[in-house]
């Protein structure tokens, strides 16, 4: 008993299954992902380096991209040798100073470049305040 019979000749079968296969997007190239970069560790030359430069004014940014390492591995790095952060807000002295200015008709970006921040940080300040801000035309909001 034989049975192939009809299924022994299976050239027009398999070119129909290659026409289709040619139908079908490719597989073979896969989307193009960074691939993994490798944890850069410190040694502790470099990290008392990257220390005395933030110390002595560099920005966690300008150290991250010196370094090439992640700007938040330079945070890491800084709070686990209890280095102090700058910029964490105004001093009661700088926010007195803000307010005084600003009421004397100063632009946040003049009271912000006076006192070397940002303006947002003035803002945020007023606002705390109760102090109130003046559009961009100098009308009470």
């Amino acid at each position: 008993m034989d049975l192939g019979g009809p299924y022994y000749n299976t050239k027009t079968q398999v070119e129909a299954l290659e026409t289709l296969i040619q139908k079908l997007p490719d597989t073979t190239t896969t989307a193009q992902r960074p691939k993994p970069r490798r944890a850069r560790q410190l040694d502790a030359d470099r990290i008392a380096k990257l220390i005395t430069e933030y110390q002595t004014g560099s920005t966690v940014y300008e150290l991250a991209a010196r370094f090439d390492i992640e700007r938040r591995t330079v945070s890491t790095i800084l709070h686990r040798h209890h280095v102090p952060m700058r910029r964490h807000g105004l001093s009661p002295e700088q926010v007195e100073t803000a307010v005084h200015l600003y009421q004397l008709g100063w632009s946040l970006t003049r009271v912000a470049q006076h006192l070397d921040v940002a303006h947002t940080t003035i803002l945020t300040a007023l606002r705390q305040h109760g102090i109130p801000t003046r559009d961009t035309h100098g009308r009470p909001r």
